[in-house]
């Protein structure tokens, strides 16, 4: 990426699991009481992998593919689960909030994430609605990522060109989505990914945008 098109950076998008937050502890309690609770073992470390990317409902469906298993009864059970709970597990990803403070006002933000509804639980409980201009979860598109719907929601919302748009995402759903909405994303702590910028400390995106 050319330093003018940097300068031409107006807006930058977050993932939020493992960009915002670090969510793997979180995540791995969160699903193995759902497994645990209906007779099965942990996760492996492929299915983590993939509940750690991807939507509730695509998680939940690949957990239990080839079982014997009530998927009703799994939503239900899910559903009455206090998500509040799990929150302790959650941790902020080092100097998040001094680049949030560095963006504002002179950039756009906003979330895209394949989170549903918690992350309205997640925002409000960490204080975060202030730093975000508009936040695009799985449940506000038709396709989630890895797909660019959530991308161009954004975009759309702003007024912008996908070139004037960072996304900062650490998986391949963040990366597939990046490409196929044409904007510049940044691999957060993923060097396998396919990316504009590679950075594994968030602070390092101020030096980005500054250069």
């Amino acid at each position: 990426m050319t330093e003018n098109k940097m300068n031409n950076i107006k807006a930058v998008i977050f993932d939020c699991d493992g960009v915002m937050f670090d969510t793997a502890d979180l995540n791995r309690h969160y699903y193995n009481q759902i497994l645990n609770h209906f007779g099965y073992n942990d996760m492996t470390d492929q299915q983590f992998s993939f509940v750690h990317a991807h939507t509730v409902d695509n998680s939940i469906s690949y957990l239990f593919k080839d079982k014997n298993v009530d998927f009703e009864e799994i939503e239900s059970y899910r559903q009455n689960m206090d998500y509040k709970y799990y929150l302790k597990y959650m941790k902020f990803e080092e100097n998040l909030i001094k680049l949030l403070c560095f963006l504002k006002p002179d950039y756009k933000t906003a979330i895209a994430t394949n989170r549903s509804n918690s992350m309205s639980i997640v925002l409000d409980e960490f204080k975060l609605n202030e730093y975000f201009d508009i936040v695009v979860t799985s449940s506000d598109v038709n396709n989630p990522k890895p797909y660019p719907d959530q991308l161009i929601k954004i975009i759309n919302f702003f007024k912008l060109k996908p070139e004037q748009i960072l996304y900062i995402g650490d998986s391949n759903v963040d990366e597939s989505a990046s490409h196929k909405a044409n904007v510049n994303f940044v691999a957060y702590k993923n060097k396998n990914l396919k990316a504009n910028y590679h950075i594994d400390n968030l602070i390092q995106l101020i030096t980005i945008l500054n250069s």
